[in-house]
């Protein structure tokens, strides 16, 4: 029995989410390392009096020193310094394997197609998440940033869950409107955009939770406070984070200001003007309007902290609301990206 590239290409897909999985797991093990509390042995010489205070937890020696098991907090690391765990090894190797699938999967589906892999919800779902993993793999080159792997790699997993189940829709021909150069240019910036603004969502969110450690007086929260501590002792500190979502959100914003360009343009050549108020294009514009908001906030009137990432949030929020409730609730010009 001969597969259809199509056919190939959904195997490629669910298999590739498969091992997104396995990584996941183990990007959340590599998490939990992190914030397990360490174990030293530390050899002293000990008289009597430390003999006694070190109670059971010392074994003697015929030499005159004890080694007494000491719980220990980890040391201030850097991220690099922290990010040797076998189990942050194998989410990485994983999460490449995972990616080249994705990318196989992708590629055989244009292949199918005859076309570009982004012409309806269900093909941008694919392949919008690819460029999220391969963004964040490639930033892994530069900055150690594995700290993340499990919020890029479980938001991945919605994404492309929801597009693969609930937009799937058998190769068609394109509508007219989309038989334009202008699909492969304005789509494949407005993704590699969305990739840029989820990465610093994720920073964003990881800078708050840095800034804003867990409170509570019982004795369960007070462990889950000392984890969270540990955890946070092996990422970079709050301001560091605010800067790098900062730079991201840079990258992003100047992406995002051609793809609304772009989109202008495409309409006058398609419907023969510039701009029309139509659903897609008015979000489009929430969100260029949010983000430049963002970026003038922090360069004029000094937003640090947690203001300036609860507005990368909400950026990132309107982009979802873009993608998952514009395209799917709302009728407009844009409706045939929901086929």
């Amino acid at each position: 029995m001969i597969f259809s590239a199509s056919t190939i290409s959904i195997v490629l897909i669910y298999s590739a989410m498969a091992i997104y999985a396995i990584a996941l797991v183990a990007y959340t093990l590599d998490l939990a390392k992190r914030a397990a509390p360490l174990k030293a042995t530390v050899s002293a010489k000990a008289s009597p009096a430390s003999r006694a205070s070190a109670g059971g937890d010392a074994v003697g020696s015929s030499s005159g020193t004890v080694d007494v098991l000491v719980a220990t907090e980890p040391p201030a690391l850097t991220v690099r310094e922290s990010g040797s765990s076998r189990a942050g090894r194998i989410a990485q190797a994983l999460t490449v394997l995972a990616w080249l699938i994705h990318l196989c999967g992708v590629v055989l589906r244009g292949v199918a197609a005859h076309r570009v892999p982004w012409a309806n919800m269900y093909e941008f779902s694919i392949t919008s998440t690819l460029i999220i993993v391969g963004v964040f793999l490639v930033m892994q080159i530069r900055l150690n940033i594995r700290y993340l792997g499990s919020f890029v790699v479980g938001l991945m997993l919605v994404l492309l869950g929801v597009g693969s189940v609930g937009f799937y829709v058998d190769v068609v021909p394109l509508p007219p409107a989309l038989q334009s150069a202008w699909l492969v240019i304005h789509v494949l910036v407005a993704m590699t955009a969305t990739a840029f603004f989820a990465l610093s969502f994720a920073v964003s969110a990881l800078q708050i939770a840095q800034g804003r450690p867990a409170a509570s007086s019982s004795r369960v929260g007070a462990r889950a406070r000392a984890q969270l501590h540990r955890l946070m002792k092996t990422v970079p500190n709050a301001e560091t984070l605010d800067t790098m979502a900062y730079r991201i959100i840079i990258v992003a914003f100047l992406l995002w200001t051609f793809t609304l360009m772009a989109g202008a343009v495409w309409a006058n050549r398609a419907w023969g003007r510039y701009w029309g108020w139509d659903v897609k294009e008015v979000w489009t514009f929430i969100i260029w309007v949010i983000y430049a908001a963002y970026i003038h906030a922090k360069a004029t009137r000094g937003w640090n902290g947690t203001r300036a990432a609860w507005l990368a949030i909400v950026g990132f929020a309107a982009v979802m609301f873009n993608f998952g409730v514009v395209n799917v609730f709302f009728k407009g010009l844009h409706s045939y990206s929901g086929l």
